[in-house]
């Protein structure tokens, strides 16, 4: 059993689908915060409320990331009127990272992030972090998928935008370097429509690498995510989480709320209660009502009947 990935085993099942006994369910954060610690806090705490099992962020290089051209060009947003303006106030640093980290083991919740850049991968080890992420835009970044898997830890990895043959050269340099991962089924699209999902994929992706497999979703409920788990087998789910979906930002709408996120963790955590374990039994309810309810004899029983209901 892997550290860190004892879901992926842990299984209340393993046919036809596995079940995790306890699917990782991460609040993806990424830049919801819009550049303010304190919201960055609230959005921890309502993870950590909710019965998330981690939080993730996401780490830039600015300079790095973006060509000067583009951060030089227009952009109407509340810090200014450039691109530059925009990206470089949702970006936190080491100060915010920091206080992040404290914050985290305080209330006890890990975190983690995807880095967008080598320079900020490495930036990141400071923290002793115990996942990665490799987002879906980055699986084509060979030097960050190579600097990635070189750590050594589990590593989510979303699969949107791919086709199976860069998904095929990222598994390989991951098994390669004997690095854990989770392949993460993923639509990039910002919000996906109900449509577009393609949930069955998560089957085939599975097949096809022989690995654990799990969900990151951009919709905009949270059913797809309970849909995901309870009837394709995902063992770690991620979804974006908002204050309030009208806030600024290109990922507040499709993330969860409150009350959408609540209601997807307790639905998920229902799913090994409710599947059982399969085995046909009578339940100390069911006599009861038998005995009420059949006022014959039934053949081969043990139940005693009770008296005819008028």
């Amino acid at each position: 059993m892997i550290k860190g990935l004892e879901f992926t085993t842990d299984l209340v099942q393993k046919e036809p689908i596995p079940i995790s006994r306890h699917v990782f369910i991460i609040a993806e954060i990424g830049i919801n915060h819009n550049g303010d610690l304190e919201i960055a806090k609230q959005l921890i705490d309502l993870a950590k409320k909710a019965g998330c099992d981690a939080v993730k962020f996401q780490k830039r290089t600015v300079e790095v990331v973006y060509s000067k051209e583009l951060l030089d060009s227009p952009r109407e947003s509340p810090w200014g009127k450039t691109q530059r303006d925009q990206k470089m106030a949702l970006e936190f640093g080491k100060k915010e990272y920091d206080e992040i980290d404290n914050y985290c083991k305080k209330i006890g919740i890990e975190w983690f992030a995807s880095a967008w850049d080598v320079g900020s991968q490495i930036f990141l080890r400071q923290y002793k972090l115990k996942y990665n992420k490799i987002a879906s835009a980055t699986i084509t970044h060979d030097e960050l998928l190579q600097t990635v898997a070189e750590e050594g830890l589990p590593t989510f990895i979303s699969t949107g935008m791919s086709t199976y043959e860069q998904i095929d050269y990222a598994v390989e340099i991951f098994r390669g370097k004997k690095c854990p991962f989770v392949l993460m089924h993923t639509v990039s699209e910002y919000p996906a429509h109900e449509f577009s999902l393609n949930l069955s994929l998560i089957h085939e992706l599975r097949d096809r690498y022989k690995c654990p497999i799990g969900y990151s979703g951009h919709e905009v409920t949270m059913f797809p995510s309970v849909i995901a788990v309870a009837t394709m087998g995902a063992v770690a789910v991620e979804r974006h989480i908002t204050l309030d979906r009208a806030m600024y930002g290109s990922d507040q709408a499709a993330s969860l709320e409150k009350r959408g996120l609540e209601m997807m963790v307790s639905y998920i955590r229902n799913i090994p209660q409710v599947l059982g374990d399969g085995k046909k039994k009578i339940s100390s309810a069911e006599e009861k009502n038998a005995a009420k309810l059949r006022y014959w004899k039934p053949f081969h029983s043990s139940i005693p009947s009770g008296p005819p209901k008028l």
